[in-house]
């Protein structure tokens, strides 16, 4: 379906977080955001694509700097009010090239072209009449407008803020661009529907592609998830020995290649889905590393992401699969569950979780060939849960946060996250299926399909869709 699409001016004075703000609507973390005001010199637009379609365009704009001479030049050509619009037009003509009103000049000329007006104010200073010439000059303009209100700290001023707010604009909403959620995000949506008529249709349009396409980015993160899953899970590493026998230290550097395999898979994993949520800029506290000073195999991933003895056990986890010596295999060389050592029955032999072993090492070699090491695939029935977890984690938190955040971003985990999606029921349910990518045969598709839908829910429920 065609249609044009709604464009919007982001205005008011500067340093109120009009840049945030549009950064935040448009889902673009490229947006230039400083706290020094002046930081936007010229107007820019910045469209929300989707699917190659133009849902709507914001333009960040430069901040008033000389409104009440440019108000009082208007109102020395006293207008009747449908030649207001025609005054502000005249006044563009006969500035263009006056230095003094460039900043009036990049943010009025996007408005007389068209597009509405999102006028922004902080509602953590107080209400000042300074703002009233800036207020004045976008109603000369005739354009529809509507208010936001951003708190940048923590005082509230919103009321009076909205006592006056309403006297000049059609719509005065509170809006926070560094928590705004998606919901609000559509909710903001709907008022800019509101602000003219012909503008109703085509934004309709844009809130309903915007829901699609938000559907579209959580299937395809837990695409990218459940590939992560049965790529890791399913990953064999080979070495070649110069010797007919494996030396200690090429047991240990297979280990190590093994290790760094599925620390790769996890952070190309991660990169995706920052990409697939527009956070392609997106700094994190430790490049190489998701979580700070929590590498995937150390004992705070297993802690806060792994199944406890109980959960295991419940879960079939052990089920008479792995017993004595296998016993290895069950938490990837951590001593310490939930902050403290384990012990377990297991097949009717006493057993304590904590060994070194995430899978096999097994010395094979061709008929005409040399020998080699090969590990994989993953035999440790809790490291598809501590992988799992961190995954969802961090695709949780990525979809969370905001396109205007420009400080570096903290994955700061949380004992409680698991709690948010993990039942009996659904640790049973994924367990099936991380056997089946933990086999060496051949992995379906169909089961890839399945396990991915599996994820898709838990993303829906931990991003409170």
């Amino acid at each position: 379906m065609n249609f044009s699409h709604p464009k919007f001016a982001v205005v008011g004075h500067p340093n109120k977080g009009k840049s945030s703000i549009v950064a935040s609507l448009a889902l673009d973390d490229s947006v230039q955001i400083s706290d020094t005001p002046g930081t936007t010199l010229k107007k820019r637009s910045f469209p929300l694509v989707a699917d190659g379609k133009i849902l709507y365009e914001l333009y960040d704009t430069p901040g008033f700097q000389r409104a009440r001479h440019v108000l009082e030049w208007l109102k020395k050509h006293d207008v009747s009010a449908d030649k207001k619009q025609e005054a502000v037009q005249s006044f563009l003509y006969a500035h263009q090239e006056d230095e003094r009103f460039r900043d009036e000049i990049e943010l009025l000329e996007p408005i007389m072209e068209g597009a509405g007006i999102i006028y922004v104010a902080d509602g953590s200073k107080p209400y000042s009449q300074e703002y009233e010439a800036e207020m004045e000059i976008l109603r000369w303009t005739g354009q529809p407008s509507m208010a936001l209100i951003n708190l940048i700290d923590q005082a509230d001023y919103v009321q009076e803020w909205k006592r006056a707010l309403e006297q000049y604009f059609k719509m005065v909403r509170v809006f926070n661009p560094m928590t705004a959620t998606f919901k609000k995000h559509l909710q903001l949506l709907e008022s800019m529907a509101q602000l003219k008529e012909e503008w109703t249709a085509p934004m309709k349009i844009s809130i309903k592609y915007f829901e699609q396409y938000h559907e579209q980015m959580l299937c395809r993160t837990a695409e990218t998830i459940a590939q992560l899953m049965a790529e890791s899970l399913a990953h064999v590493e080979r070495l070649t020995l110069k010797d007919k026998e494996a030396a200690a230290t090429e047991e240990k550097k297979i280990e190590e290649m093994y290790k760094k395999t599925l620390r790769d898979l996890e952070y190309k994993s991660q990169k995706n889905i920052e990409k697939i949520w527009h956070h392609g800029h997106l700094q994190k506290e430790e490049k190489s590393l998701a979580f700070e000073n929590m590498d995937l195999f150390s004992k705070q991933s297993a802690s806060i992401f792994g199944l406890t003895q109980k959960e295991l056990i419940v879960t079939g986890a052990t089920g008479g699969a792995i017993t004595g010596a296998g016993v290895d295999l069950l938490l990837a060389g951590h001593t310490l569950l939930l902050g403290g050592a384990i012990g377990a029955v297991i097949g009717g032999a006493s057993a304590y979780f904590g060994f070194e072993k995430l899978a096999k090492i097994n010395l094979l070699g061709q008929k005409l060939g040399q020998k080699y090491l090969q590990i994989g695939p993953m035999e440790n029935q809790n490291f598809p849960f501590i992988l799992l977890g961190r995954a969802l984690y961090h695709a949780q938190t990525v979809a969370s946060v905001s396109h205007a955040r420009r400080e570096k971003l903290k994955l700061e985990t949380n004992q409680a996250f698991k709690n948010q999606w993990m039942d009996e029921s659904k640790r049973k349910s994924l367990y099936r299926y991380h056997k089946k990518f933990q086999s060496e045969a051949k992995i379906d598709a169909e089961d890839i399909k399945t396990y991915e839908k599996m994820i898709l829910e838990i993303l829906k429920k931990c991003i409170n869709v």
